[in-house]
């Protein structure tokens, strides 16, 4: 069975090797058919602290590495600053 991704922008980068990422989702309302967002924190595994908040990433499910981390960044695009 293939590993599940997702997409995320990062939320914070306070702990060493871990950045926490909000994935966002949009599915319609079962009775009222609006159109509604929700979003989920993860925290994924950055072996090199190279994302910073605001950058989005992506991440792939892996066994649990510690108490909340199950998941790792695959790969990610660093945030343009003007």
């Amino acid at each position: 069975m293939p590993k599940r991704t997702l997409q995320g922008v990062v939320v914070s980068d306070k702990q060493a090797k871990t950045v926490v990422v909000r994935v966002d989702r949009r599915f319609t309302h079962p009775i009222y058919k609006k159109t509604i967002r929700r979003s989920k924190n993860y925290h994924a595994h950055d072996e090199n602290n190279e994302f910073k908040p605001g950058d989005t990433v992506w991440i792939e499910e892996s066994k649990p590495i510690s108490k909340l981390k199950r998941w790792t960044v695959i790969r990610g695009e660093q945030k343009k600053t003007a």
